[in-house]
């Protein structure tokens, strides 16, 4: 991740220092490097002038004392906050106190890696999406310390190297990863209880709802271990909230080391000559699934508006340019109609009586007031 964020900021003009402890790792990204320009050059992306200015651009560094002349530091290592915080007590040994100290962090509080500062105030998250230079989306998470100039500064740069830039309040799993729970969680909930199986959900998902993979396709592909640890993370975070409860149907499938394409087998089996289920294609069966799905990830989205973690457009933004959802889930929710959405929720309320099904206070209002997300 730490080499694709350096790719992204040398294309965009500025001097990187790459720096590990581990020479090998150096060696490793300079390598990759080397292969994703050279294929670049192939698909007519850049030309040879170009690669040679990235590259250029970027020097690969073992040492702390490397990085004292540096503006801007972007940490992307283990999701460990005592490693994390280690190493940023070290970093300021080093550099100018105007020095922008940032995390990568997908999951870890902002503020309590800015709490072991001396100066947390010019701490903030940058989260980028893998693959970095591919994925559009860069989320910027400011912390409670963090002084307010320093989040616009962040963004205007985050910005110049060309990503769509979301401002989401320090919350588990900031937007994506926190709206997102509901695509893999209420998949998983409805496979557990016989509703369907994984190939009719995925196609559901994708040929009646338009995603361009299905949540069982997508966990096989982030690692069902990643993806798991991800739904603990944020689901500890939050206190326990039903919302965001892990599944035995995953935590078995770590357990076993069926990770997904990584590994061979996940929720499919990839190893070779194996064939693909066959999806049960009744529309409306499919229809009900998607609806299920679509109307708890609105409701989330709503909920993440409810409790300012962000805008309204950067909400939307963040799922369509962070996952590649087809739609934005808020302008979804306009077309689908603010009154159906809270009927599905309740209707499932209804069903099961647990929280995890409850509607999110907002929807209610805008369904009672008549009110639409965007105005037409």
């Amino acid at each position: 991740m730490g080499s694709g964020i350096a790719q992204v900021a040398a294309t965009a003009g500025c001097e990187v220092l790459v720096f590990d402890t581990n020479q090998k790792a150096l060696d490793r990204s300079r390598e990759q490097l080397e292969k994703i320009l050279s294929r670049l050059i192939e698909k007519e992306k850049i030309d040879q002038e170009k690669k040679q200015s990235i590259q250029n651009n970027i020097q690969y560094i073992n040492e702390l004392s490397g990085l004292k002349s540096s503006d801007l530091i972007i940490e992307a290592i283990i999701e460990d906050a005592a490693i994390k915080k280690t190493v940023f007590e070290g970093i300021e040994e080093y550099v100018s106190k105007d020095c922008i100290i940032a995390s990568n962090t997908s999951s870890l509080s902002i503020t309590s890696l800015a709490a072991s500062l001396k100066y947390p105030e010019r701490f903030i998250g940058i989260h980028f999406f893998n693959p970095a230079p591919l994925m559009k989306l860069v989320e910027v998470i400011p912390a409670i310390q963090t002084e307010a100039a320093l989040t616009v500064k962040v963004k205007e740069i985050i910005t110049s190297w060309e990503k769509d830039v979301v401002i989401a309040k320090d919350t588990p799993g900031f937007i994506v990863n926190k709206v997102a729970r509901s695509f893999y969680g209420e998949a998983i909930r409805m496979y557990e209880e016989g509703l369907a199986d994984q190939a009719t959900i995925d196609w559901a998902m994708k040929e009646l709802g338009g995603f361009k993979m299905g949540p069982f396709e997508l966990m096989d592909f982030i690692g069902n271990d990643v993806n798991y640890t991800v739904t603990e993370t944020v689901y500890k975070a939050f206190f326990y909230d039903p919302r965001f409860r892990p599944s035995f149907t995953q935590k078995r499938l770590a357990e076993a080391g069926y990770l997904g394409r990584k590994s061979g087998r996940g929720h499919y089996d990839y190893s070779e000559g194996a064939e693909m289920p066959e999806p049960n294609t009744d529309s409306v069966e499919g229809q009900k699934l998607l609806d299920r799905v679509l109307v708890m990830l609105i409701n989330e989205a709503a909920d993440t508006l409810h409790y300012h973690i962000a805008t309204r457009d950067d909400i939307d933004t963040a799922m369509t340019k962070g996952v590649n959802y087809p739609k934005g889930l808020l302008k979804w929710a306009d077309q689908i109609g603010i009154q159906t959405c809270v009927e599905r929720m309740d209707a499932l309320y209804f069903e099961y009586h647990e929280e995890r099904y409850r509607c999110s206070p907002l929807l209610r209002k805008m369904a009672r007031e008549q009110l639409k997300f965007y105005a037409e």
